[in-house]
C-alpha cells in the first residue's frame, strides 16, 4: 500500500527517533559530550566569522554608512530564522536539525534536498576556509607552500573531530572566546574614540556618517546591493542547533542559544559596523583593501593592528573550518541513518560518526586540490554552486516551521519550549524576506550566477529526492 505524505512524515519521525536520537542504525549512540559551556560559546562565537572581519568592507563600499541599516535588516531576518529553527529543534533535537524537520513536516524529498544541499555548502566552505587560512600562514612563513598548511589544518581538525565530540567543543570554546574578546575590545576602543576620550583621538561626531555624500551616498541602490552581502555574513548560526543534539541538555541548550541571538547580532554586527562607519570615511580605500577593522585600528594608531587582525581572521577561519567539518559530518550521518544516504555513512564508533567525518574532510580536501588545478573553472563553479544555498536552507526552515507548528500545537503542545513570535505572521515575513533577498541577487552578474547555480543544485537534488520517495512508496 502506498504511503501518504502524512504517513511518510510520521515514519520519518519514527526512523529519526531510532537512528538519530539513539544511534541504533550504527549500533551505538552519538555522544552527548558537549557541555553547556561549549554550546553557549558555539552560539556566541558562531556569529563572528571571517566575513565580518574582512568581507564587510565590500558591503561598506557599496552602501556607505547605510550598511548599518543593511546589517540590521538582515539581522532581523536571521533572528526570525533562528527563532523558527530553535522552536523545532527544542521540540525535537536531532543531529540532522532542519533536514529532519523538513522531512517530518514536508516529506522525505525535502529532508533529502535541504540536507545534501547544506552538506555540499559546508564541504565547499571547508575548502575555502582552508585556502584562506593557508594564505595567511604563507605570508608569515614565506618559504612554505600553501598546500602544506592546508594538509596540516585538515589533519588537525579531521583528527580532533574523529577523536571525540568534546574535542570539537573545546576547540570552538577557545576559538569563540578569542573572537569575542577581540570584537569586544574593538567595540570598547571604538566607543572611546567616538567619545573623544581615547588618547590621541578627537570625537568625529557625525562627520563620517553624513559628510561624504550623506548617509546613503549611493542611494537606495547602494543599500539594496549591500543587503545580500550582509545576509551571507550571518551564515553558520545553524550549527548550534546541530550541536545541541549532542549536548548534555539538548532542549535547554538550544532554547538558551536562540534566546540570546538578538543581542549577539545587535552588538557584534550592527554595533561594530556603526563604530566603523562613524570613525572612518566609508570610501577610504583601506576599508576594502585591508578590511574595515584593520583600517579603523590603524586610524587609531593601535600598534601592529594589521598583524593582530590577521591572527583574529586566522582564528575565525580555523573556527569555521572546524565547525563545518563537524556540521557536515553530522548532517551526512543523519541523512544516512534515515536512509537518505549511503548506509556506510550511518555508523557510529566511540560516540562519533567517523565515516562521515572522513568523507566530509576528504571532500573538502579534494575541493582544495581543485582550487589549485582549476582555480578559475571548477573551484569557482563549486563556490557559485553554494552561493545562495544558505537562503534556500532558510526557505525550507520557514516552510517546515509553518507546517510543524500546527502539528505540535495539536499533538504535543508541551514540546513548545521555544515559540516563534507572532506565529504565523512573522514566519511569513521571514519567508518573504528570504525571497526578496534571492530576488535582489538577480541585480548583479556575480550574485545572479550564484543564484542560478545554487538553484540548479537544489533542483537536481529535489528531483532525486522525489524519485527516491516515490520508489520507497511503491515498495510499501
Amino acid at each position: 500500500m502506498n504511503r501518504t505524505p502524512a504517513s511518510s512524515a510520521s515514519s520519518a519521525q519514527e526512523r529519526d527517533a531510532e537512528a538519530v536520537g539513539t544511534g541504533r542504525a550504527g549500533g551505538a549512540p552519538l555522544s552527548h559530550g558537549l557541555k553547556q559551556r561549549h554550546l553557549s560559546m558555539i552560539a556566541l562565537g558562531g556569529v563572528i566569522g571571517a566575513g565580518l572581519f574582512v568581507s564587510s568592507g565590500t558591503g561598506i563600499a557599496a552602501a556607505g554608512p547605510s550598511i548599518v541599516i543593511a546589517y540590521a535588516l538582515s539581522g532581523l531576518l536571521v533572528m526570525l530564522v533562528m527563532r523558527m529553527l530553535g522552536e523545532m529543534s527544542a521540540a525535537n533535537p536531532a543531529s540532522g536539525s532542519f533536514s529532519v524537520h523538513a522531512e517530518r513536516s514536508i516529506g522525505p524529498w525535502a529532508g533529502f534536498t535541504v540536507g545534501w544541499t547544506f552538506w555540499v555548502l559546508l564541504c565547499v566552505g571547508i575548502a575555502a576556509e582552508a585556502i584562506g587560512a593557508a594564505g595567511i600562514m604563507v605570508k608569515w612563513f614565506p618559504g612554505t607552500e600553501s598546500w602544506m598548511w592546508v594538509a596540516l589544518f585538515m589533519v588537525i581538525f579531521c583528527g580532533t573531530n574523529l577523536a571525540a565530540v568534546g574535542n570539537f567543543g573545546e576547540f570552538e570554546f577557545w576559538f569563540a572566546a578569542l573572537k569575542i574578546t577581540a570584537i569586544s575590545l574593538f567595540l570598547v576602543l571604538g566607543v572611546l574614540a567616538i567619545l573623544g576620550v581615547l588618547p590621541g583621538t578627537d570625537a568625529p561626531g557625525a562627520a563620517n556618517l553624513t559628510g561624504t555624500h550623506g548617509f546613503l551616498p549611493n542611494g537606495l541602490d547602494g543599500l539594496v546591493l549591500g543587503l545580500p552581502a550582509t545576509v551571507f555574513a550571518y551564515g553558520g548560526l545553524e550549527t548550534v542547533t546541530i550541536a545541541a543534539a549532542e549536548s548534555e541538555h539538548p532542549v535547554q541548550g538550544v532554547a538558551s542559544a536562540v534566546r540570546t541571538a538578538m543581542w549577539r547580532i545587535a552588538v557584534f554586527y550592527v554595533g561594530s559596523m556603526l563604530v566603523v562607519v562613524t570613525l572612518i570615511p566609508w570610501n577610504d580605500p583601506s576599508v576594502v583593501a585591508d578590511g574595515p577593522y584593520v583600517a579603523v585600528l590603524e586610524r587609531l594608531d593601535i600598534p601592529a593592528a594589521g598583524q593582530l587582525m590577521n591572527v583574529i581572521v586566522l582564528v575565525a577561519l580555523l573556527s569555521a573550518m572546524n565547525a563545518n567539518i563537524y556540521g557536515a559530518s553530522r548532517m551526512a550521518y543523519s541523512l544516512a541513518a534515515r536512509g537518505e544516504g549511503p548506509s556506510v555513512l550511518g555508523g557510529v564508533s566511540g560516540g562519533v560518526p567517523r565515516a562521515t567525518v572522513v568523507a566530509s574532510s576528504t571532500f573538502g580536501f579534494f575541493a582544495v586540490l581543485l582550487s589549485y588545478w582549476w582555480p578559475d573553472t571548477i573551484f569557482k563553479w563549486l563556490l557559485n554552486m553554494v552561493g545562495a544555498a544558505v537562503l534556500i536552507v532558510w526557505g525550507f526552515i520557514a516552510v517546515s516551521q509553518l507546517r510543524m507548528r500546527r502539528r505540535l500545537e495539536r499533538e504535543t503542545p508541551d514540546k513548545l519550549v521555544v515559540k516563534m513570535w507572532l506565529f504565523p505572521y512573522l514566519t511569513w515575513v521571514a519567508l518573504a524576506g528570504t525571497v526578496v533577498v534571492l530576488a535582489l541577487m538577480t541585480r548583479e552578474s556575480d550574485t545572479r550566477t550564484q543564484l542560478y547555480f545554487s538553484a540548479g543544485l537544489t533542483a537536481a537534488l529535489a528531483v532525486v529526492g522525489y524519485v527516491r520517495q516515490r520508489l520507497a512508496a511503491a515498495r510499501g
